[in-house]
This record gives structure tokens, sequence and C-alpha cells, in this order.
């Protein structure tokens, strides 16, 4: 009978092959990761709201009016109205900042539509009003 001699070296075969699955597959998906910033809204405690910011009042009927925070008194505006106030304001500063103060019974999707209209209008800078400490769901 013949003995079996001892196998003394490592088959690194199949690890290559791993290897090279996984450099590929690294090699695929890493131009598709994208890395970026996000900045994540917080509801903490503001001490007041900016001098300089135009505070865009959204009625529960879905009526505009604009009021510079520093004018207790808003005045109405109609969706032309409103896109060129923003127009006007963004002219005389490009960094206005604006703030939307929206009623808490007024379809979401209002708001969503007042955003959208600002952004078209080239606001950069806008920001939602919240009230502090209601906690009402």
């Amino acid at each position: 009978m013949r003995q079996r001699r001892l196998m003394n070296q490592i088959n690194v075969v199949p690890y290559i092959d791993v290897m090279l699955v996984l450099l590929v597959i690294f090699m695929v998906t890493a131009p598709m990761v994208q890395t970026g910033n996000i900045d994540v809204p917080s509801a903490g405690q503001v001490s007041a709201t900016p001098a300089e910011a135009i505070v865009i009042e959204v009625k529960a009927d879905g009526t505009l009016a604009l009021r510079p925070s520093t004018s207790a008194s808003a005045r109405p505006v109609s969706n032309l109205e409103f896109q060129r106030a923003l127009g006007e304001a963004l002219q005389k500063n490009p960094e206005q900042t604006f703030l939307v103060a929206a009623d808490s019974k007024l379809d979401y999707q209002k708001v969503i539509d007042v955003l959208e209209a600002a952004r078209l209008a080239g606001v950069r800078k806008i920001s939602l009003q919240t009230k502090s400490g209601g906690g009402g769901r």
C-alpha cells in the first residue's frame, strides 16, 4: 500500500476568485455612491424671527399675505402679485430671507405650492415658521 503524502501547500485560486469578484463589485458600486450635505430641519427654541425676513402668511382658506417682520400688518396678495413681490424683494436683496407662516388647518399641498412658487421666483433662503411647545397631534 502506498501512503498518501501530506499536502503542505495552500490552494489560493479560490481566494483570488473571491477577491476579484469583490473588487469588481466595489468598482461598480463606488461611482454610484454620492456624498452630500443634508440640512436636517429642527424645531428647537428659536429666539425670534430675523429682522430682515419677509413673512409669507398662508391663511386657512388658502389666501396669501406678505408682511415684513418689522410690520404688524400684512397685505393680502394674489398669486400673480405674490410672484411679482418676491421678484422685487429679490432684486433689492438677492439674499433676502422668507418665512412661511401657514395656518395649522391648511391643506399641506398649499404650503408646498407656496414653496414651489418661491423656488421658481429664485428664493434661496426660506423657512417654515413653527410654534414652540405646541405638541398638538
